[in-house]
């Protein structure tokens, strides 16, 4: 693919976003910035969320890293399955319930002040690091596609693919990517689509060979039974649940999305709509994961050192030309529909949660608009760290990340719903910065002191855990009205 039909392909693409913008960003205030006045259609919303959930994370790494574990990530989603669950007949109801902008809105009525801002702080913490990993992929495909023939950095790649998102989003906020996210998804299911299709072409495989040829791999084994192992079934199935309802229930960006549909029951078919096109996608995903190796054992193309970049080596330069720029679409729409949502999420919990901005009449929408240029600029801060000190697979990278940050979170509010016991407020950041601190410790000492045993996805369950007990020691004798 040349370098100027990249630049139309993303040209095109973005113009069509600034014009879904556009007529959903008409009259346009703070309440539909933060809750799209809570008139989403939820079918609209359960198929735009399936873009926005597979990211850019499982649209490369998925796929690259099935070289290294197989189908063992499926084990992961199955534990998924289990935790849009408990989000869709747990949290749906209580937060539509309270009528929550935020939803660690909860945390101070249910704890106090203290938890409430910790628990804000965690998720922000939480979602700029996750999203910025996710458009780190995006930036480094675009790097490659179109930016490294005219010799531009890679920092002006990431301010670039940054401030778009930024143009589209910062007038209609959830309402505008309750919109987007349905073509995002549309062009992200149609790559991984097309790509199984151009290799079974180039491959000349039918339907029945392809399905042989994936399932009877070595790489498409599933289940790993090995205690020790960070990828054994029962550590993998658990952090899946448990990640699941923090990294989606107890997540403002994925929350809001949720908060933004007419009632509670719209709100629980679009979870349970979501949850079986998730699953259904990522095996998609898995299968493309096993054809792309094959493809290049084939082909004797060298597999590059970096797991990641498989997919994009191949799409852009050995599957044609309407695979390459389906594959750019795709990567697009999928960095795109998770970090578009990310800078809405962070910017609604910023202003609801830090700065109070609901219960202020002045000065909302300009306050509410440098907020969100300031998380622009940090998202921006973290890509390029993160590309100076990243040597591994970003999907694990991700998760691993996730399970010190959001332990916290689900530990808050599993002690919340679980118990009626009131805590002393003042103390509980102390107990959420412990919590992941000693988590740390014990990953990083886990073989020597457990007998080879390796932490995986489920050093968020330890994190949580620790949480708990810290607050369940910090008992205080005044009433809990909630």
């Amino acid at each position: 693919m040349t370098p100027l039909l990249v630049f139309g392909v993303i040209a095109v693409y973005f113009i069509v976003l600034l014009g879904i913008s556009h007529f959903t960003s008409r009259k346009a205030d703070n309440d539909t910035f933060f809750t799209a006045n809570r008139q989403s259609p939820w079918f609209l919303v359960a198929y735009g969320m399936v873009g926005a959930s597979l990211s850019g994370v499982t649209f490369i790494s998925v796929p690259g890293e099935v070289g290294n574990s197989n189908w063992t990530y499926l084990q992961f989603v199955m534990g998924n399955m289990v935790g849009y669950a408990v989000i869709a007949f747990i949290l749906i109801p209580l937060f539509y319930k309270l009528r929550l902008v935020s939803i660690y809105e909860y945390l101070r009525d249910r704890f106090g002040q203290r938890s409430y801002y910790t628990g804000s702080v965690f998720f922000l913490i939480s979602q700029t690091i996750g999203a910025s990993f996710r458009l780190f992929l995006a930036a480094v495909v675009l790097q490659i596609a179109f930016f490294d023939a005219f010799g531009i950095p890679f920092f002006v790649t990431v301010l670039v693919t940054i401030l778009l998102i930024w143009l589209y989003t910062f007038r209609g906020g959830i309402k505008t990517i309750v919109w987007t996210d349905t073509l995002q998804t549309t062009f992200l299911l149609l790559a991984v689509v097309i790509s199984i299709v151009m290799i079974s072409d180039q491959m000349n495989l039918g339907f029945s060979e392809l399905i042989t040829t994936v399932s009877e791999s070595k790489m498409s084994t599933i289940f790993d039974w090995d205690w020790r192992s960070d990828r054994n079934f029962y550590k993998t199935f658990l952090a899946g649940i448990f990640i699941t309802i923090a990294m989606n229930g107890l997540d403002q960006n994925v929350m809001q999305k949720n908060l933004t549909c007419k009632n509670q029951k719209d709100a629980q078919k679009n979870i349970f709509w979501f949850s079986i096109t998730f699953f259904v996608s990522t095996t998609l995903f898995l299968a493309l994961g096993v054809l792309l190796y094959k493809f290049a054992i084939d082909q004797q193309i060298p597999i590059p050192e970096r797991s990641d970049d498989l997919y994009p080596l191949l799409a852009l330069n050995h599957f044609g030309i309407l695979a390459g720029i389906v594959f750019l679409l795709g990567i697009i729409a999928a960095a795109f529909s998770s970090a578009d949502s990310a800078l809405t999420a962070l910017t609604t919990s910023f202003c609801v949660d830090i700065l109070d901005l609901s219960n202020k009449k002045t000065h909302q929408k300009r306050t509410r608009l440098w907020v969100h240029i300031g998380f622009t600029f940090l998202m921006f801060l973290v890509i390029i760290i993160f590309n100076s000190l990243n040597d591994s697979s970003v999907v694990s990278a991700v998760f691993k990340v996730a399970g010190f940050t959001y332990g916290p979170l689900l530990g808050l509010f599993a002690f919340g719903l679980m118990t009626k016991r009131p805590v002393k407020d003042k103390l509980v950041p102390l107990v959420c910065v412990l919590a992941p601190i000693i988590s740390v410790i014990l990953d990083f000492n886990s073989e020597q002191w457990f007998n080879g045993y390796q932490f995986g996805f489920e050093i968020l369950l330890v994190n949580a855990a620790i949480t708990f007990l810290g607050l369940w020691l910090l008992y205080n004798k005044k009433p809990v009205y909630i």
